[in-house]
Formats: structure tokens, C-alpha cells, sequence
């Protein structure tokens, strides 16, 4: 006797592809915000390390080399850094946007004032890749962090000044939407 193969109902598979989509509505927020999550972090590294390597170079010059926005690697900038305080610079952050370094006088970006020849600004403009109108207030050192609630707050600037933070997230506030 032959058995009669029996394939899916039209109303079970509504239900697989209803549960499907709950399922993945659930899971994507999460994973954009883990994956944006790691850009930043490996930013945020990116931007410490260029500092240190600003620093070090003022340390034996005097004065940080002239930077005024976006560099490339055959930049005045880039030559004075690598290889010496640097093996490779990095030149894009985690969103493919340049990495934008003022040094000197120019370092005067965010509200910044009085910019003398060793004062230097590292930033990342992130996910949007705009600079954020933030201005930083030295009386106020911690107006800068920010948290991470949604994918929006992934448009924030992060901003080193002289080797310190002046925009940044908080850690470990990402609540996953």
C-alpha cells in the first residue's frame, strides 16, 4: 500500500513565517547595536592609539606636526608619525569615514579655545559621518559621555583632546535596542 505524502497547510505555514519574523524582529536590533558596538571600540582604539603617538612625537619636538582635518597616508602629518611613533596609522575609523586629527592652533574644533603648538584633537565622527555639534566646556569635564540607548546614539562624535577623553560613551551602557 502506498503512503500518501502529506506537505504543509497554507495556515502552518503562515504560522512558521509569523514566528519567523517575531524572531527576527526580536534578534536584529540586538545584533545592529552588537555590531555597531565593536566599531566604536575598535574606534575608540584606533583614536587612543593616534593620541599616544601625538604625544610621543610632541615630547621629542616640542610641538605636534600641522594636521588640520582629514590626513592620508602620504599626508606631512602621516610621514611625521609612521614608522617612528606609529608602526601604521590608522587613517579610517570602523565606518569608513577619515579619521580627523587638528593639531596646533587648529586644534580650536568643539568649542575648544587658546589652542597652543602641542594641543591636539583626535576624532571619529562615527555611524553618521557628520561632526556632531557638541562644544565642550572645561568646567563641566563630564558633559561629554554620553550613553548608548539606541543605534542613534552611534552618531555621537568621540573626541580626544591632549590624550583625554572629551566624548565618549559610558561603558557598559548599551541596552541591546
Amino acid at each position: 500500500m502506498k503512503k500518501k505524502i502529506r506537505g504543509f497547510t497554507l495556515i502552518e505555514l503562515l504560522i512558521a513565517v509569523a514566528v519567523l519574523g517575531i524572531l527576527v524582529a526580536m534578534f536584529i536590533p540586538n545584533a545592529l547595536t552588537a555590531i555597531h558596538k565593536s566599531k566604536q571600540k575598535a574606534t575608540m582604539r584606533d583614536i587612543r592609539t593616534i593620541s599616544v603617538a601625538i604625544t610621543d612625537y610632541v615630547a621629542d619636538n616640542g610641538s605636534t606636526s600641522t594636521q588640520d582635518g582629514t590626513y592620508d597616508g602620504s599626508s606631512a602629518f602621516s610621514n611625521a608619525l609612521s614608522p617612528f611613533y606609529i608602526k601604521t596609522l590608522p587613517i579610517n575609523d570602523k565606518w569608513g569615514t577619515g579619521y580627523r586629527v587638528w593639531c596646533g592652533t587648529a586644534a580650536s574644533e568643539y568649542g575648544i579655545s587658546g589652542a597652543l603648538a602641542d594641543d591636539f584633537l583626535v576624532a571619529s565622527f562615527e555611524r553618521d559621518k557628520r561632526q556632531e555639534s557638541f562644544t565642550f566646556d572645561e568646567s563641566s569635564y563630564g558633559a561629554g559621555i554620553f550613553q548608548v540607548f539606541s543605534i542613534s546614539d552611534f552618531d555621537k562624535d568621540l573626541i580626544m583632546w591632549n590624550g583625554n577623553w572629551i566624548r565618549y560613551p559610558r561603558i557598559g551602557s548599551s541596552s541591546g535596542t
